[in-house]
């Protein structure tokens, strides 16, 4: 995460990056991150204030011994405990969460575009088994997003990116963290898990 201070919306960003979350009870700041085929949930809290988002990677990992253990923040599992965990240390009750759910675009070519709908599909069943309400999101497509959500109002400014060099990048960066991903689950466990 990179906390820098923004002339054009006049308060402080926090800048969040695949692997990472971020909550706060601070007013007037802006939590920003962006998005190719990772998502991004937007929580809040409206009684007590409290905002949070989460940029993840995955659903999960493959092998059960990470799903118990493994704390990776880049799996949606574990970014969305650890965020609703830090909210509620904060004051926020999880009866009271709302979710603003961005991301999943298929920006990575054929053969990783699958990851994009594994991550849409997680997240939609995530939180509708949680009973956390989304009311609203933008997901999907072929194109990357940067969002920007406003802690104060809990509004979302989201820019659609095409083939710019910032999503270039990202996409780069994602398919870097993919082959790691893939190389830790690849370096073995004699647990297989099977999945419907």
């Amino acid at each position: 995460m990179r906390k820098r201070f923004d002339d054009k919306f006049n308060c402080d960003v926090y800048e969040i990056f695949a692997g990472e979350y971020y909550a706060t009870t601070e007013q007037n700041v802006i939590l920003q991150t962006l998005l190719g085929s990772c998502i991004a949930v937007c929580l809040k809290d409206e009684v007590a204030q409290i905002v949070g988002l989460n940029h993840f990677m995955l659903p999960s990992t493959h092998r059960v011994r990470d799903v118990i253990a493994n704390q990776d923040a880049r799996y949606g599992i574990n970014a969305m405990e650890k965020l609703i965990n830090r909210m509620m240390k904060l004051g926020a009750n999880r009866g009271r969460l709302n979710a603003k759910v961005f991301g999943g675009g298929q920006v990575m070519g054929s053969g990783l575009n699958n990851v994009a709908q594994a991550n849409i599909d997680f997240i939609f069943s995530y939180l509708q088994m949680e009973e956390i309400p989304i009311v609203a999101h933008d997901v999907g497509g072929k194109q990357g997003r940067k969002i920007y959500l406003l802690s104060e109002t809990f509004d979302i400014y989201l820019k659609r990116l095409g083939e710019t060099r910032k999503i270039k990048d990202t996409i780069q960066h994602e398919k870097g963290l993919f082959r790691r991903i893939k190389k830790e689950q690849d370096q073995g466990s004699d647990v297989t898990l099977f999945r419907d």
